[in-house]
Formats: C-alpha cells, structure tokens, sequence
C-alpha cells in the first residue's frame, strides 16, 4: 500500500553558517517535501540519519555552497536508512515500503529532514535480520570510504597503517582491513585504545606520546597502504618514502579544513621529490555511489564480520547537541539522529 506523502514536511534548515551551521539550524515544519526529478530515484521517507564532519565542514567553507550549487534554506545529511514511499519509474530493483540504507550527495534536501531524495544506485535494502536501522544509517560515508580506499589498494597479508582508527571512518577501516586479510597499525588517543583493539587492530601508536613518524619509520618499508583520516602530522607523507613499501599508496580521506590544512594537501599532492615532497603514490579519495558496496557492508554487520560503532544517538530536536559532539573530533564511531520516532 503506497503512503500518503505530505506537501510539506519537517526539517532541520539553515540559511547561513556563520558562525558555524549548528549556530543557524532551526526546525521548520513547512520545508516542501521533494519530488522526484528523474526515472531512476526514490523518495524516502527518513527513519534514521547519521552525521560527519563533511556535513558542516563543507557549507562552512565560504562560497562552497554556490559551488555545489546547494539552494537555500538547506538541510545538512548524507547518511540515512528510511522506508521507500515512492519511485520512478525505472525503479525494479526495489520495492515500495523497502528499508534501505545508504548516502546522498550535498543537496537542498539532506538526511536531517523528514523525506530525501536518492538515486537507486546509492541505496541498499536492509537485510531482514541482524542490522537496526541505527546501525543501517551509519554506514554511508565513513563504511564507503573506509571500504573503497582499502579493497583496491591491498592483498592477503599486506600491512596496512590507519591515521585516526577511533572515529566514523576509522572503526570501519580498522575492521575492514582485517576482513581483507590485512595486518593493521593504528594511530589513536589512549583512551580509545582498549576499542580499536577490540576492533581487531594489531599494533596502536598512541599520537599523544609518540612520534607517529617516527615510530613507523623505525619499522622499515613494511606497509602496503597508508589511510589517512586526519592529515597530521604534517611530514607523515613525506616520512612515508622510509615505511611504504615500492608501489605502496597514501591515501588521503581527511584532514582539517583551514588553509594550513589545504596547505598541506596541495604540497603533498604537488611537490616533486626532489623539491623535498614525497616519492610514494599520492591520492585524495574521493567517494562513489556503489550499491553493490553498501549491501557488501550490510552483509558484513549481519555476519558480525564487522560491526558499526555508534556512540550516541540523538533525538530529532538535539541535532545542535550531536554537532557540538562531532565538532570535538573525539567521538568514537558514529552519531546517529532519530528522525521518525
């Protein structure tokens, strides 16, 4: 039976982000629902969302919203799991009522908003058993990314070392890695070591006593690929010429958004070896829609091959409190906001 789907609908919007995005987020309940703009969408109704730092790091950026072309007032989201209410007309692969689970571009129309709307080709449905809707909405970016920058870049056996191994993407990297058959060293504070081990690291760096590069360069060229979710410290690709193995990869997922930080991204990518810049393989990731890799992952949960690290979650009316949590970069895992009670 289809759902009555309302003309408006309620959603977490702002119109500027200064001082920050969470500063400007007001509930409205008069936010047009969305319609379908081509054969190949679905229209969701919203059950759960989860939130990353690209959610307020992107509109936060000056003049990055017109360049996405986001029209506002906007809501922020990627990550959501939510029922299938309408479809388009090349739609087979997915029913109405479905539960699915995955990600969406920066758009008008995010995840902290009542109804989305999605590509097929972005969305998996929810196994019928061993995944919640809190852990479904937690797995788009940071289980895609985590996944796409690890199972093309290593084998069986090859070593692998994660930057940042607590958060989002890196809980999934860490478990990800070893379901591929990888040794992992991780870089995390001490009081998140007892969790990365637990998610089946083998050797933690603690970033607050040691010298990360230090430490692995005493290790030798041993790693096949190195992930780098937080950009600090700033020699460690440089440093990677003496613990990345010949035709090994750094890949860069994330690293703070000021212009130190851009700084350092763009002489990493840019600077020749010998004008001091590193000699390894250099790669800003870069996200992709996969269906195929959503269901994988949610395949994964509900084998417990893998399991998704939720902190805390948060009701619909507390979305600024959830962002003044992920804004501290010390979140374990992932927030989830409730959207439909």
């Amino acid at each position: 039976m289809a759902s009555t789907i309302p003309q408006t609908m309620k959603a977490h919007i702002y119109t500027s982000t200064s001082p920050t995005l969470e500063a400007n987020l007001s509930i409205s309940t008069s936010v047009p629902t969305p319609a379908l703009s081509g054969p190949n969408d679905l229209l969701i109704q919203v059950l759960s969302a989860s939130i990353n730092p690209a959610d307020h790091k992107v509109p936060e950026l000056p003049g990055l919203i017109r360049r996405f072309a986001i029209k506002l007032p906007a809501t922020p989201g990627m990550d959501f799991c939510g029922r299938v209410v309408k479809a388009g007309t090349k739609v087979d692969s997915i029913a109405l009522q479905d539960v699915v689970y995955g990600r969406l571009d920066a758009q008008q129309h995010g995840t902290l908003g009542e109804y989305i709307v999605v590509p097929v080709k972005a969305v998996a449905v929810l196994p019928k058993e061993g995944v919640t809707v809190d852990e479904a909405a937690a797995i788009g970016v940071a289980g895609l990314t985590a996944y796409q920058s690890i199972k093309p870049n290593v084998k069986k056996g090859d070593k692998i070392f994660i930057n940042g191994s607590s958060g989002g993407v890196g809980t999934f990297a860490v478990q990800i890695a070893k379901v591929l058959g990888c040794h992992v060293t991780a870089s995390c504070s001490p009081t998140k070591a007892d969790l990365v081990k637990s998610l089946g690291a083998d050797e933690i760096i603690d970033y607050t006593t040691t010298n990360v590069s230090e430490t692995l360069k005493a290790k030798g060229k041993v790693f096949t690929l190195v992930l780098d979710n937080v950009g600090m410290p700033e020699d460690l690709y440089k440093a990677s010429d003496e613990f990345i193995i010949p035709g090994g990869k750094f890949v860069q997922v994330g690293s703070p958004l000021s212009l130190d930080a851009l700084r350092v991204a763009a002489s990493r990518a840019l600077l020749p070896s010998f004008l001091g810049g590193g000699k390894n393989k250099y790669e800003v990731y870069t996200i992709n829609h996969s269906a195929e890799d959503l269901k994988l992952l949610g395949e994964w949960v509900r084998e417990k091959k893998i399991r998704v690290v939720i902190e805390e979650t948060y009701k619909f009316e507390d979305v600024q409190k959830a962002f003044a949590k992920l804004r501290t970069g010390k979140s374990a895992g992932k927030l989830v906001v409730h959207v439909r009670k």
